[in-house]
């Protein structure tokens, strides 16, 4: 469907990369191969809407460099086509694998397979929010209450450099202390 979109070679290129990502996670925790791999529910429209979206987003914001916040932690149950499973869902971790996550500890779905293959394939890094002139922010509510707000925040701005003054001074102080008792 993607390859006979009409869609710039970018963006299609942008949303394989992603469900590639997805199936090589899928197949991996149900141990077969990427081409394997069943889209029973990754595959479903509204799967192709968040990828395929994304993609024309970045492509329609100039293809900006992304810095992802690390990923708050959760846990729980959810259900799926193959039954009861603790979350993070093993796909989601896998894809999420050597990425920073923060302490959050909120008992729920937070960030599905899908939008852990989104943020880990557009994300040039993940950390704080770098230092930078903020020019628009837009948000994305979810349905779920978690107690605290269900939101996904992207500010878009200019990367701020940071200058130091190379007239300050700078003062040392150091000291020895002799014969200290243990």
């Amino acid at each position: 469907m993607i390859r006979g979109a009409e869609l710039s070679d970018r963006v299609k290129l942008t949303a394989e990369r992603i469900f590639q990502r997805l199936a090589e996670a899928e197949g991996k925790v149900h141990g077969r191969s990427s081409e394997e791999v069943h889209f029973h529910e990754v595959g479903a429209v509204d799967a192709i809407i968040d990828i395929v979206g994304t993609a024309i987003c970045l492509e329609m914001l100039g293809w900006p460099k992304i810095i992802a916040s690390p990923i708050p932690t959760f846990h729980g149950y959810a259900r799926g086509s193959h039954g009861v499973f603790p979350l993070p869902a093993p796909a989601t971790a896998e894809i999420l694998r050597g990425i920073p996550w923060k302490k959050l500890d909120i008992e729920g779905e937070l960030v599905t397979p899908t939008g852990a293959a989104i943020i880990r394939e557009i994300a040039t890094g993940f950390g704080p929010l770098p230092a930078m002139t903020i020019e628009s922010i837009g948000y994305g509510a979810g349905k779920s209450d978690f107690g605290i707000p269900n939101a996904l925040r992207v500010m878009i701005g200019e990367e701020a450099t940071v200058s130091v003054s190379l007239t300050e001074s700078v003062t040392v102080m150091e000291t020895d202390i002799d014969d200290l008792n243990h």
